[in-house]
């Protein structure tokens, strides 16, 4: 179960190639950020249209298949709604990540990059978000997980202590 750290930043992303970026929203996430955000500005502002035309609004349950195009390095985009965002439990978390890789795992997708729900906005901290992502993640499965430059910090010695155990 390799898990790697991926920049939040479009020239990172660049330099790699992942079978699927998982992306995920709160309903009441506007404008979209994180992942998402560099995600939608990748696309042209497709995303956000697709709110705007409410195709997508973020419900609890929602997924949509996107192509990448031709400006993000990723085979496919999955976008997953998340409903709202305040008290956003780790129960939820779990329950939410479970879903993500669950509907990966029936796509056949074998190596993805996420950022993990909530740290787009800060609902979840770094660290608490890899600490239950590590419970969940199944065998075979290979993860990039998108951070900011403070989350990475975060999480650097929790991976290194995991890859040294």
């Amino acid at each position: 179960m390799p898990i790697t750290l991926l920049p939040l930043d479009l020239t990172r992303w660049d330099e790699t190639e992942r079978d699927a970026l998982l992306i995920s929203t709160f309903i009441d996430e506007r404008p979209l950020r994180g992942a998402a955000g560099l995600a939608d500005w990748r696309l042209c502002g497709r995303l956000s249209r697709l709110i705007k035309t409410e195709k997508q609004s973020g419900l609890r349950g929602e997924t949509m298949l996107l192509p990448p195009g031709r400006r993000l390095r990723f085979k496919r985009v999955l976008w997953f709604g998340l409903g709202g965002s305040p008290g956003y439990p780790d129960e939820r978390f779990k329950t939410d990540i479970g879903w993500m890789l669950d509907v990966a795992g029936k796509a056949g997708i074998t190596d993805l990059a996420l950022q993990a729900p909530g740290r787009a906005t800060g609902i979840i901290g770094a660290r608490r978000a890899l600490e239950l992502l590590l419970d969940l993640v199944p065998d075979g499965l290979s993860i990039a997980l998108i951070e900011d430059p403070a989350g990475q910090k975060d999480v650097a010695e929790l991976l290194r202590h995991r890859r040294d155990a």
